[in-house]
């Protein structure tokens, strides 16, 4: 049995990737985690009888996607409001109640998943899109599994036909499913490239003061014509301006009244959103992830859920230290 230490010195450097794996199958961050525990948990118990007849990676991989496997024999999937209903165009529909009990899909902090270093960002960025994370949700556990870990992480077919203890015949046609139900789905693969780095935060400055000073007229010339809005837990979701804008306007914008703090999410930009009360206490809100198409706003996703604020405030940056 190895060393706490030796363990962690050859285990460790794949953390933030396994972690990335583990939030693709289960849609949850905060469930990611645990499982990562997990997984680690069974690979220092087993570490004895590693003989290394494969890589230590992707033993490692095989520990984690068999235990993720396992977790979502009882899981349902994690949707965002977009994959439940039809968008309203119209800012003046009844809004429906919040739905807690419903597991929606959780952002992940790029810093937790090795994204937030600049040299994986282009490799990385695509495979944890919410977009694309989304449309892993439709498919089986195991369709979920086999494209991940040949689609995303490059694994040969023989590969993850060992590493799932299958045949490569079986491999071949749960891959072929799980990439015609994608298409099914709908393009899921959205634009990677944002703006360049002066237009992105000139875009985002601006995106924030209009919050802050609760101006939607400001919002008008920041937000794509065909913007999309969703909230979870509020599976009523909004797509084209007026929509997005009126809503905002209407239910949302208030001056002072919210507290942005910028950092990253599934390779995408976002913040940490406090609210602000009437006693002047800001208090953990939720994170906003936005989708950047051209030099506008495509898709708002705002996660109104303050258990995850802890989750980003906790995440280090690029520079190793905390949002908060």
């Amino acid at each position: 049995m190895p060393s706490d230490a030796e363990f962690a010195t050859l285990t460790g450097p794949f953390r933030p990737e396994l972690l990335a794996h583990c939030y693709r199958m289960l849609g949850s961050i905060q469930d990611a985690e645990d499982l990562v525990q997990e997984t680690y948990l069974r690979a220092w118990r087993a570490f004895g009888g590693f003989e290394g007849r494969s890589s230590l990676r992707r033993w490692l991989y095989t520990i984690a996607t068999r235990t993720a496997l396992t977790a979502l024999e009882t899981r349902a999937r994690r949707p965002l409001p977009s994959g439940l209903g039809a968008p309203a165009d119209d800012h003046r529909v009844a809004v429906a109640p919040r739905e807690p009990s419903v597991a929606w899909l959780q952002p992940a902090p790029d810093a937790l998943l090795g994204t937030g270093d600049p040299a994986a960002v282009v490799a990385g960025r695509t495979g944890v899109r919410l977009a694309f994370i989304a449309a892993l949700q439709l498919l089986s556990a195991r369709q979920r599994a086999v494209l991940t870990l040949r689609d995303v992480l490059g694994f040969r077919t023989a590969e993850v036909a060992e590493l799932l203890d299958t045949s490569v015949a079986a491999v071949d046609s749960a891959l072929r499913r799980a990439r015609a139900r994608l298409a099914e789905a709908g393009p899921v693969a959205e634009e990677v490239a944002e703006p360049d780095e002066r237009t992105r935060r000139s875009l985002l400055d601006a995106y924030v003061s209009a919050f802050v000073r609760a101006d939607p007229e400001a919002l008008v010339d920041l937000l794509r014509a065909d913007v999309e809005l969703e909230m979870p837990p509020t599976p009523t979701w909004f797509t084209g301006r007026p929509a997005v804008v009126g809503f905002l306007a209407a239910r949302v914008l208030s001056p002072d009244r919210w507290r942005f703090t910028p950092t990253r999410a599934n390779g995408q930009p976002a913040f940490v959103v406090h609210r602000r009360t009437d006693e002047g206490q800001d208090l953990p809100y939720g994170i906003q992830v936005l989708t950047l198409l051209g030099e506008r706003v495509a898709r708002i996703t705002a996660f109104n859920d303050p258990s995850l604020v802890a989750t980003f405030e906790s995440a280090p940056d690029a520079a190793g230290r905390s949002v908060r």
